[in-house]
Formats: structure tokens, C-alpha cells, sequence
């Protein structure tokens, strides 16, 4: 038998059943940006931020979350709406342009019985695709094989996000009108 190494599962194997310790995304929400990094946090935006998944079903596996802690998309405010999918764009066009995919899998598991691992907050994935990426190691061997580390990945994501942060904060600053002698 071959064995695959996966340390970074070695967090979520510990846990085990353990108590739920809150929202993650929450928590991750709350935090300032200088454990980003730790976190795999790649751009934060003025509703929602973008994250790696930290088990990933393929390299490069990114979610896009509100900061908002809701479940069900019918109550997610039109704004948070827009924004959400706005980064979601933003990230096929990053990753195309670092990773070259053949296709994408975007989609969100609303409720637990659709595959929710964190049910009660809503999150796009983000999903890059390639031929060939899919083969018989997960349905014999149960063993997904993800080819780079979280860390390398992060590495290479990071810069197109930073860019993306920059281009934001200059637009925000031209939305700003200027303001006259006499107002």
C-alpha cells in the first residue's frame, strides 16, 4: 500500500467529535488581518473575504464568504449579494491566469444534507478543474491526491490578491468626490 501524506488534516482528524468551537468564518471574520496568512486568508473586501480551503478537494480550492453569519442565501442582502459574486469572478480570473485550469466547479451546499460542512454560514466554492485530475485513487484508495502544498499555493495566489486589494483601495479612493473650498 502507498501512503500520502496530508499533515495539515491532522487539525480537523484531532478535533474529531469534539464540541463545536463556534463559526470558523466567523471567527476568521472577526480576526484582524495580521494572522491572515495562518488563517489562508487572501483578500478581504468590504462584505465578504476570500479564503483557501483548508481541505481542499483540489489545489486552489477558494471560498468566497460573507462576513455575515447566514445560512440561508434567500436572507443575504443584496449588497453582500453582489460582492459575493463580483469576488467569485475575480478569483476565476485569478486562478486562470496562475493556474491555467480546463474548467471550474463553483457552487455553494446550503443546509447539511447538501453536503454543508459548515451549514449555517453560506460560502461560494471555487473549485479549478483539469483533465486528468480525476482518477481511480479516491474510489478505490479513498485518497485524494493534491499535487502542491496550502503553503506554495497561498504563495502563488497572494501577489494576484494584493493586486486586487490595490486596484480596490484606489477605486475607493476616486469614488470619493472631491470636495470644494465652499462645502
Amino acid at each position: 500500500m502507498e501512503i500520502k501524506y496530508t499533515p495539515w488534516r491532522m487539525r480537523y482528524i484531532k478535533r474529531g467529535e469534539a464540541a463545536d468551537e463556534g463559526c470558523v468564518f466567523c471567527a476568521i471574520a472577526a480576526a484582524d488581518n495580521a494572522g491572515d496568512a495562518d488563517r489562508l486568508v487572501l483578500y478581504r473586501g468590504q462584505h465578504c473575504f476570500v479564503v483557501m480551503n483548508l481541505y481542499p478537494y483540489n489545489t486552489a480550492h477558494l471560498m468566497v464568504v460573507p462576513y455575515t453569519h447566514v445560512a440561508d442565501l434567500t436572507a443575504l442582502d443584496r449588497m453582500i449579494g453582489e460582492e459575493l459574486f463580483r469576488l467569485t469572478q475575480r478569483c476565476v480570473a485569478i486562478l486562470q491566469a496562475e493556474y491555467a485550469p480546463h474548467g471550474f466547479n463553483l457552487g455553494m451546499n446550503l443546509g447539511r444534507v447538501a453536503g454543508a460542512g459548515i451549514a449555517d454560514h453560506l460560502h461560494m466554492h471555487i473549485v479549478p478543474r483539469w483533465n486528468g485530475d480525476t482518477n481511480f485513487m479516491p474510489v478505490i484508495g479513498d485518497t485524494k491526491l493534491i499535487p502542491e502544498t496550502l503553503a506554495e499555493t497561498y504563495a502563488r495566489l497572494l501577489p494576484h490578491f494584493a493586486a486586487l486589494s490595490s486596484a480596490s483601495a484606489q477605486s475607493d479612493q476616486s469614488d470619493v468626490e472631491p470636495q470644494t473650498a465652499s462645502e
